[in-house]
C-alpha cells in the first residue's frame, strides 16, 4: 500500500515538475528555443486624430506617425490596404477619449495604440499585424 501511495505521490510531483519547467523556464530545456519570427514595420505615414475627453468635449487635434510590425514579406499587401486602415482608425479615434495631462494637450498614446490594432484587426484580420509602434505624436 505504501508502495503504491509513493508511485503515485512521485508521479504526480514529478509531472508536475516538469509541467512547471516547460511553463516557466523553457530555457533550461535543451532544443526548446524558438527563433523569432522575422517580421519587418510598414509606415502608415501621418495620422491626424482628435483628442477628445472622456465626454466628448474636443482638446485638440494630434499628428500620429505609427508603424505596423507585420511578418516579413507582408508589407507590400499592408501597403495597398493603408487608405482603409487610415478610414477605420479615423472611425474609431474621435469616439476613444485620448486626452491626457491637466489640459487635455498630452495624447495618451495606449489608447491610440489600441485603437490602431482594433482598426488593423478588422482591416487586416486578426492575425497578420502584430503590433502598432508610435514613432511620433506631436499636439497640433
Amino acid at each position: 500500500m505504501i508502495a503504491v501511495a509513493a508511485l503515485v505521490g512521485g508521479t504526480a510531483i514529478g509531472g508536475g515538475a516538469a509541467y512547471g519547467v516547460v511553463q516557466w523556464a523553457p530555457q533550461w530545456l535543451p532544443g526548446m528555443h524558438k527563433q523569432p519570427a522575422a517580421s519587418e514595420f510598414v509606415p502608415t505615414g501621418t495620422i491626424l486624430a482628435p483628442i477628445t475627453f472622456a465626454d466628448g468635449r474636443l482638446s485638440g487635434y494630434v499628428s500620429f506617425e505609427c508603424q505596423l510590425e507585420v511578418p516579413k514579406g507582408k508589407g507590400e499587401e499592408v501597403t495597398k490596404q493603408l487608405p482603409v486602415l487610415l478610414n477605420a482608425v479615423n472611425m474609431r479615434s474621435y469616439r476613444q477619449p485620448l486626452a491626457s495631462g491637466p489640459d487635455g494637450m498630452i495624447p495618451n498614446l495606449d489608447v491610440f495604440r489600441r485603437v490602431v490594432m482594433d482598426a488593423a484587426r478588422e482591416v487586416y484580420g486578426p492575425e497578420l499585424v502584430r503590433r502598432a509602434v508610435i514613432t511620433q505624436a506631436a499636439p497640433i
